[in-house]
């Protein structure tokens, strides 16, 4: 068991001496950093950074970390996040009737691999109701209709707020959220199976296919009003060839989207990941 440790993700303006500033906030209260990464991105002018260190011995309580470090972030016109280690985010996973990303997501839980406490399962769809009640998680079904579409996503946030979660995981959930949804819920991980920006929407696979692609993906990105076009998070490849059919793409592409939407929550919720306009900046 590791000691707790607090994680500052910082964005600010490029200018000289932010590296020190922001070490030696930690420092001069005695903290241990443990991680550093950092980046700038010189066409924006932008400086982003993630910083980690052990809370023990740190002189600070929690509750005065984010107000004293305000008054470090003010002068340089930084926007921040501060989180602890030992806060476990609550996830509500959101499928429709394909259950292998949920699978892979509920193993990886049960084999200790995600940090976090998946809360519920919600669905548009009864199919995988067995799979819940397998991993003993709560299962709530909402069929959406064009005509109740704004009624039903009421009712979730409402039951978002209810088991006080911090994550949506849309696991192959194959409806498109609504812009007030996402405006009142904003933290949102989206798999779309390919390699965004191509072929985004429905049936990429068929379009690869019609197309003879020679390499075919899987993308995991937060959710903006934008259908498919929010910050990617992850994203991975593999080669097919002439002979493949689509149900071969969609074999091969099963495996991508396993792999990266495990890969993009872990990081998500490892608070490696800083969006910063419709980019990110993924820390090691």
């Amino acid at each position: 068991m590791t000691s707790p440790t607090a994680t500052l993700l910082v964005s600010c303006p490029d200018r000289p001496g932010l590296v020190a500033k922001i070490a030696n906030f930690i420092y001069s209260n005695g903290g241990n950093i443990i991680h550093a990464d950092q980046h700038t991105d010189f066409t924006a002018g932008l400086f982003l950074i993630r910083i980690e260190w052990q809370l023990e011995g740190f002189l600070l309580p929690r509750d005065v970390i984010d107000t004293a470090f305000a008054a470090i972030a003010k002068p340089i016109e930084a926007s921040w996040q501060l989180h602890f280690s030992d806060t476990i985010p609550r996830i509500a996973i959101w499928v429709t009737k394909q259950d292998h990303c949920l699978l892979d997501l509920l193993w990886r839980h049960q084999a200790q691999e995600l940090p976090a406490q998946i809360a519920l399962i919600i669905s548009n769809h009864a199919h995988l109701e067995s799979i819940a009640q397998q991993f003993k998680l709560d299962f709530y079904q909402f069929p959406i209709t064009k005509d109740n579409k704004l009624e039903q996503e009421a009712k979730e946030l409402e039951l978002l707020q209810k088991y006080q979660i911090d994550l949506i995981v849309l696991a192959k959930y194959l409806q498109i959220l609504s812009a007030d949804f996402v405006a009142k819920f904003p933290n949102i991980i989206n798999i779309h199976h390919s390699f965004l920006p191509a072929f985004p929407g429905a049936n990429p696979y068929q379009r690869a296919y019609e197309r003879g692609v020679k390499i075919i993906g899987a993308t995991a990105h937060y959710v903006t009003a934008d259908l498919d076009e929010g910050p990617i998070i992850e994203q991975e490849v593999v080669r097919v060839s002439h002979r493949d059919t689509v149900a071969d793409l969609i074999r091969k592409g099963k495996d991508l989207e396993r792999l990266v939407l495990s890969r993009a929550v872990r990081l998500h919720l490892q608070n490696r990941v800083l969006v910063y306009g419709n980019r990110t900046v993924v820390f090691s």
